[in-house]
C-alpha cells in the first residue's frame, strides 16, 4: 500500500455488522481528461467504484477479473476497505482498460478507446462462501453473465441489476430475462427510453415493472434520480456540488452506496429503498469531486452524514 493511505481509509458511518453485498462488475484502469485535469491508468471499474462507495455501510465482496498488471496497491487499498477479494480472477494477460474525455458538458463520456483484454472471456464463478449472500449489485456487464450469477446465488433478499445502451441493442432477449429475476432495475434515461421505445420515462418504468422487478430507477445525471414502483413514485435530486472535476464512477458510486445501505440495514422496503437514494447521491456527489477514486478514499462519515442532512433540507418543504 502507498505510504499514508492507511491514513486515508475512514472508518464506516455503520459498523458493517449488517447483511454483506455481493458485487459482480468491471476492475479497470482508466485514462481520463476533462476541463479541469487528467489522469493515466487510475483504478476504475464498476465493481471497483461501487466497492468502495458500499463499504461505508456493510461488509462487500467483489467478483471480477483482472491481469497479471494490474496493481497489487490497488488490491490493497481494497482490502484496506474491507472488501473481501476471493471472487477476483487473476488472469494472463492485460487488465480491462478504457479511456476518453468529457467537455463542460460533464453529462457526456466520450470514449477513446475500450480494451476488454481479459474482461473479454470472464466468467463469473462465485465462491462457495458467496452464494448466500443476501443483497446482490450486478453491475454493468453482458446480461447473460448476469444470469449466470443469479443462477449461482441462493435465495438472496434482494438483487438488483444496472446495464447499458449496447446491452439494449445486442442482447436485449438476455436484460429482458435479468430485468424479470431481479428486485430492482437501474437505468440512465436514455438507455430507459431506448429499452421501451418511449419518450415518456413514467410510461418506460411502468413498461420495465411489468416484467416483474419491485422497483426501477432512473438516473438523470446531474438532475438526480428517480424511483418507480407499481404504487407510487419519488423524485430525488443531485446534491449540488461547487466543484466538479471527474463524473467518471458517479453511477456506479451512485449504486454502490446504495445498495451498501440497503445491505446495512437489511431493509428493502420502499421508503428505506427512498433513504438508499439519497445514501447513494450523497457519495456520488463526492465521488465527481476529484479523479479517480480519489475523494471516497478521503471523505469522513460526518462529511457523510452532514451531506445527508443537506440533501434533507433542500428538499423539505410544508
Amino acid at each position: 500500500m502507498p505510504p499514508g493511505l492507511e491514513n486515508r481509509v475512514p472508518k464506516p458511518v455503520y459498523d458493517r455488522q449488517g447483511h454483506p453485498l455481493l458485487i459482480v462488475g468491471s476492475m479497470a484502469l482508466d485514462t481520463v481528461q476533462t476541463p479541469f485535469g487528467s489522469v493515466r491508468e487510475v483504478l476504475g471499474g464498476a465493481a471497483c467504484y461501487a466497492a468502495v462507495a458500499a463499504s461505508f455501510y456493510a461488509p462487500v465482496r467483489i467478483v471480477g477479473v483482472v491481469g497479471q498488471d494490474f496493481p497489487s496497491a490497488h488490491m490493497d487499498l481494497l482490502k484496506a476497505r474491507g472488501v473481501d477479494l476471493e471472487g477476483v480472477q487473476v488472469s494472463p494477460g492485460s487488465t480491462f482498460r478504457w479511456s476518453g474525455y468529457y467537455e463542460y458538458d460533464m453529462n457526456a463520456a466520450h470514449t477513446v478507446a475500450t480494451h476488454l483484454n481479459v474482461f473479454e472471456h470472464f466468467r463469473p464463478t462465485l465462491p462457495a462462501a458467496y452464494r448466500t449472500t443476501p443483497l446482490v449489485f450486478l453491475a454493468n456487464i453482458d446480461p447473460a453473465l448476469q444470469l449466470s450469477v443469479l443462477d449461482q446465488v441462493e435465495r438472496p433478499l434482494f438483487t438488483m441489476c444496472d446495464t447499458m445502451n449496447y446491452w439494449i441493442s445486442a442482447k436485449r432477449e438476455d436484460l429482458l430475462a435479468v430485468l424479470r429475476r431481479v428486485d430492482l432495475v437501474l437505468l440512465n434515461d436514455g438507455e430507459a427510453r431506448q429499452l421501451c421505445n418511449t419518450t415518456s420515462l413514467l410510461a418506460a418504468a411502468r413498461q420495465v415493472l411489468d416484467l416483474g422487478p419491485r422497483a426501477v430507477i432512473i438516473k438523470k445525471g446531474e438532475h438526480g434520480a428517480l424511483l418507480f414502483t407499481p404504487d407510487s413514485h419519488f423524485s430525488a435530486p443531485s446534491y449540488p456540488c461547487e466543484e466538479v472535476r471527474d463524473p467518471t464512477g458517479a453511477g456506479d458510486t451512485f449504486a454502490g452506496g446504495l445498495a451498501g445501505y440497503l445491505a446495512a440495514s437489511g431493509d428493502p422496503s420502499e421508503a428505506n429503498l427512498r433513504k438508499a437514494i439519497i445514501y447513494g447521491s450523497v457519495m456520488a456527489s463526492f465521488d465527481v469531486e476529484d479523479f479517480s477514486l480519489n475523494r471516497l478514499l478521503t471523505v469522513t462519515p460526518p462529511e457523510v452524514e452532514a451531506r445527508y442532512r443537506q440533501f434533507h433540507e433542500i428538499t423539505c418543504f410544508e
